[in-house]
């Protein structure tokens, strides 16, 4: 189920995870050659990412 991202925190091992609309979480690592997502690593990158719409696993029952 797509939701927008409303936040972001770190986990336990400092790695980004983006907070839903539904109240899940998602981690949002960059993580090249795999992941390439530089704009998590500033406050700025994270605060333009606000609103962007994620596929949340855990709403269709797949996490």
């Amino acid at each position: 189920m797509n939701q927008p991202i409303v936040g972001y925190h770190l986990d336990e091992y400092q790695d980004w995870v983006a907070d839903l609309a539904c109240g899940h979480g998602q981690h949002v690592r960059h993580q090249p050659p795999m992941t390439s997502r530089p704009w998590v690593l500033t406050e700025e990158g994270r605060r333009a990412h606000l609103g962007t719409i994620l596929n949340c696993k855990k709403c269709d029952g797949e996490g």
